[in-house]
């Protein structure tokens, strides 16, 4: 195999530099399964580790990109044959284990899930992880009893990867959506996604969250965390489900047990990352039918590999809209 092109994330003298580099295969990481990639994405956690912003790498050198598709190149497992389209994306991917910004990458066979029917590989990157995490909230609180009849859901987050792919998600699943954003510009975007409200964070006082405000919504989707998680929790429906999925805003969560024991609200942890099998073929199957987001390519974009860098600080600073799949090795080079 010829050397090829891959980021990588180091640490030089206590500081993270990343760079494009000349990898070759006996520097690839042990897995049974290795994958010419034809595409990656760009997910905020990404951004974390190539700059450094956060302490998200686990092990230098590494290459990033917590994301890839492509085909099998050579399989140790019987599972998987060469020349097959493939997904993977968690796990340790890009953060302790050499991930999907190289041409060429290697991971064990559990980490792998055939590209099922009904999306491309450049989908299947165009949704990714902020795809299937969105896609993992909306089947754990409709498993815990959410349904359309029931009432409103809520996105905190809206106009990110997992926010945006979650508001279309949930419109084509027939739910009323109001998208919370702090981004008054995107109302009209949000509405072309599905969204039946926006709903604008600094229309909320979170300085005065009360135990229990005005029942509202019956389900949630939340990325922020923090004081949005509060108030949401505080103004769920008796029997409402929250699913929380991000913590862009904050780690912390400054509540009372009174929305769960008085209402009955299920705040449920969704982890994207190491949830296995057969739940994680079962919602990439999900992604390819009935929650295949029906503004997906308008919503995506595609960037060629060797501009990757210049995307970190778009997501840093609360840039970034949509989704991002970057040309490793696709259709476009």
């Amino acid at each position: 195999m010829s050397p090829f092109k891959a980021y990588l994330i180091e640490e030089i003298e206590g500081k993270v530099e990343s760079r494009f580099a000349m990898l070759t295969e006996a520097q690839l990481d042990p897995g049974e399964v290795t994958i010419k990639v034809a595409y990656s994405s760009v997910n905020y956690k990404d951004a974390l580790a190539a700059t450094g912003a956060g302490k998200i790498i686990r092990r230098f050198p590494c290459v990033g990109g917590i994301d890839l598709a492509g085909t099998v190149l050579e399989s140790a497992d019987p599972r998987f044959r060469a020349g097959e389209a493939v997904i993977a994306t968690s796990f340790d991917i890009g953060v302790a284990h050499h991930g999907g910004y190289a041409e060429v990458a290697r991971v064990p066979a559990a980490w792998v899930v055939p590209l099922p029917d009904g999306l491309s590989l450049y989908e299947a990157m165009a949704l990714g992880t902020a795809g299937f995490t969105a896609a993992l909230g909306i089947v754990r609180m409709e498993e815990n009893g959410l349904a359309p009849e029931k009432g409103p859901v809520i996105v905190s987050g809206a106009t990110g990867g997992v926010g945006s792919l979650a508001v279309d998600m949930l419109a084509r699943r027939g739910y009323r959506v109001v998208a919370l954003t702090g981004k008054a510009s995107e109302t009209p975007w949000l509405k072309e996604l599905g969204a039946d409200e926006v709903l604008l964070r600094e229309s909320l006082d979170l300085a005065k969250i009360r135990p229990l405000d005005r029942a509202q919504w019956a389900g949630a989707v939340d990325n922020l965390g923090g004081e949005v998680l509060a108030w949401m929790a505080s103004t769920m429906k008796q029997g409402g489900t929250i699913a929380s999925i991000g913590l862009a805003a904050s780690h912390a969560l400054n509540t009372t047990v009174m929305p769960f024991i008085l209402r009955g609200v299920s705040l449920l942890g969704v982890d994207s990352g190491y949830i296995g099998e057969p739940y994680r073929s079962g919602i990439w199957q999900r992604l390819a039918s009935d929650l295949k987001p029906p503004h997906l390519a308008a919503m995506s974009r595609t960037v060629p590999f060797a501009e990757l860098p210049a995307l970190f600080p778009e997501y840093l600073a609360g840039r970034a809209r949509g989704r991002v799949v970057i040309d490793v090795g696709g259709a476009g080079g």
